[in-house]
């Protein structure tokens, strides 16, 4: 009766074969080589595949809604003096948002010559934005224009005041008798914002200390405005633009050729290209691998006065990290369209306006990785596969040299 070992023995599936009856050839030994070699850049590949995070995208609809939508951007205008920009959010029905404006959410204008930076940035307020011809018309009227008179000029002589070195801030500055108790007015904007609640005009702000050092649109002729910074804005949607604004009130304040309102409405227009570069635009904080559609988009009007839109569908994402931590952040899509706006067609001001609108659905992402099992299971199958394959081309290719030779073998 045989042993159990000799029994084990029959099981062996892995017999070896004594080596005077292994026939070693030069094919043998290049495809030997070449097994070692595939099945190291294999596993290499396995090994980067298996331990790489990658990511699963959910998407589902939202059943909560977002808190708020914070927008970073970054906008370039070439061709646009930094006095008459102006920046403003409103809801879909057409009212202004309420933009809170701390030390995080504030937006800043630098004026650009030849493209490029110069000076210190200026910060100032939101809102004071024109979208209609009447708005400008209302503008002209206050000034003294009069309707269209070829043979009336009108003259304001007015001294130029120098500009002060002076910061945008001190240490509790006056309103000029528009100050609620105990509020100081810091900056040029800060008494702006007292007269307006208060319902008074503003009528010369060179008067104004905290303006003395604001340049006027005619000291900024031939430069551009780059405008950036992060305002908090409503998730019912509605638009954040950029639109001509309470700098035009420096035109026609000098001696210049504008003698009735439809003059001051073609300076407005002629003075407002509003080809641009969006060089950076977000809602919300950066995730890993997220490209941004806008990013350096580029838009020259050359034929005509213009309101560039852009349609931005702005998607909730959770981005989750493998070790837990979670981002709250938002994607977006953007489609665009050219207004074509001229001074007599009441549609509108030249401009650029983001329209935005929260989608319903909400996309979750979140990093995971194969892991050690599915990596060991793919280089059991990546080294037996491998074997396996060579092995068979190198009976192929030893029967048809074993037939060509004759099928003479001398072993030993």
């Amino acid at each position: 009766m045989p042993s159990l070992s000799d029994q084990l023995k029959r099981l062996d599936a892995h017999s070896s074969v004594s080596n005077e009856f292994r026939v070693r050839t030069f094919q043998g030994a290049f495809l030997s080589i070449t097994t070692l070699v595939v099945i190291v850049y294999l596993i290499s590949t396995e090994l980067s595949f298996n331990f790489t995070a990658t990511t699963n995208n959910h998407v589902h609809v939202n059943a909560t809604t977002p808190d708020g939508l914070e927008i970073e951007f970054d906008v370039t205008f070439p061709n646009i003096r930094c006095a008459l920009l102006s920046v403003d959010a409103d809801d879909p029905t057409g009212q202004k948002q309420s933009l809170h404006i701390d030390k995080t959410h504030r937006v800043f204008k630098h004026r650009l010559k030849g493209g490029k930076i110069f000076g210190r940035r200026s910060k100032f307020e939101l809102g004071d934005t024109f979208h209609q011809v009447e708005h400008l018309e209302d503008m002209a009227r206050t000034k003294g224009l009069k309707e269209e008179d070829p043979k009336e000029k009108r003259e304001e002589a007015q001294e130029e005041e120098e500009e002060s070195s002076a910061d945008d801030e001190e240490e509790c500055g006056s309103c000029y008798g528009a100050e609620d108790e105990g509020e100081c007015c810091n900056t040029c904007d800060d008494v702006k914002r007292a007269y307006s609640r208060k319902g008074w005009h503003l009528k010369d702000v060179h008067t104004v200390k905290q303006c003395k050092h604001l340049t006027d649109s005619k000291d900024e002729d031939g430069e551009g405005c780059n405008i950036h910074g992060i305002v908090a804005l409503s998730t019912g949607g509605g638009n954040l633009h950029v639109t001509p604004g309470r700098g035009l009130e420096q035109m026609g304040t000098q001696k210049e050729n504008m003698i009735s309102i439809s003059d001051f409405i073609v300076k407005a227009f002629e003075s407002f290209n509003v080809s641009h570069t969006v060089n950076k635009i977000r809602f919300g904080r950066e995730i890993p691998g997220h490209v941004h559609q806008l990013d350096g988009r580029e838009q020259v009007i050359e034929d005509a006065y213009g309101m560039y839109q852009y349609y931005i569908q702005v998607v909730p994402t959770l981005y989750r990290f493998l070790n837990g931590t979670e981002i709250q952040t938002n994607q977006y899509s953007v489609t665009e369209h050219l207004r074509h706006v001229q001074p007599a067609s009441s549609r509108g001001l030249p401009g650029v306006f983001f329209f935005y609108e929260v989608s319903a659905l909400h996309v979750e992402i979140e990093e995971y990785r194969k892991g050690y099992i599915h990596f060991f299971t793919s280089v059991c199958a990546v080294v037996g596969g491998v074997f396996t394959f060579m092995g068979m081309a190198d009976r192929m290719i030893y029967s048809r040299t074993k037939l060509g030779s004759g099928g003479n073998d001398h072993l030993g």
